[in-house]
């Protein structure tokens, strides 16, 4: 009789769980008993409801995105004025960032970064998603020009770069075991630094 995946097994929980160990530990950290533990399964259901590690982590990546690591690039699109929005998505990134239980930063900032050779891929793809970052961030500062509340010659560009990078640095920050109270002096500096 073939060995199946436990009755009560529950996909988005599992899926959940490996989240909050990837975002704790980081990809390579990680190891395939810690998933197992954290979602309660063996190897064959493992095997058979995720099919490796790799593919689990772009689960619980994607899951993030749509959950914990949202709110950034959601109140930079919806708050009406430029400064309040690069504000929010930045207090938003701070909250994330100290939102899990190992402050462990962003998933997607520094889950991957240097990695094994055989890990490229996934390095690349975390790339991807932070280069998708600095882009919403530009668009976001162009719409702030488009209506008048940046100036015309304004490098949206280089602005967005700098924006990306202190998000990254607020989420290594965190990592570190940075206070709340220190993090908000970043988001307070960062502010400073846009002229309107």
């Amino acid at each position: 009789m073939a060995r199946g995946r436990p009755r009560n097994f529950d996909r988005d929980a599992a899926i959940q769980q490996a989240m909050e160990v990837f975002w704790a530990k980081g990809y390579e950290a990680t190891q395939l008993s810690d998933l197992m533990a954290a979602i309660g399964i063996n190897p064959p259901s493992f095997y058979a409801a995720f099919g490796s590690k790799e593919a689990l982590y772009r689960e619980a990546v994607d899951l993030y995105l749509s959950t914990c690591g949202a709110a950034s690039m959601r109140v930079l699109a919806e708050t009406k004025h430029v400064r309040d929005a690069l504000e929010a998505m930045l207090l938003a990134s701070l909250d994330t960032a100290l939102a899990s239980s190992s402050s462990g930063g962003c998933m997607i900032s520094l889950g991957l970064v240097n990695c094994q050779a055989q890990n490229a891929p996934l390095r690349d793809h975390l790339r991807e998603l932070r280069h998708t970052t600095a882009m919403l961030i530009g668009e976001r500062l162009e719409r702030g020009v488009a209506e008048g509340e940046l100036a015309a010659d304004t490098d949206t560009e280089r602005l967005a770069a700098y924006f990306a990078t202190i998000i990254q640095g607020i989420s290594l920050q965190a990592q570190d075991g940075a206070q709340r109270e220190t993090l908000l002096g970043v988001v307070q500096t960062a502010m400073a630094a846009l002229q309107a």
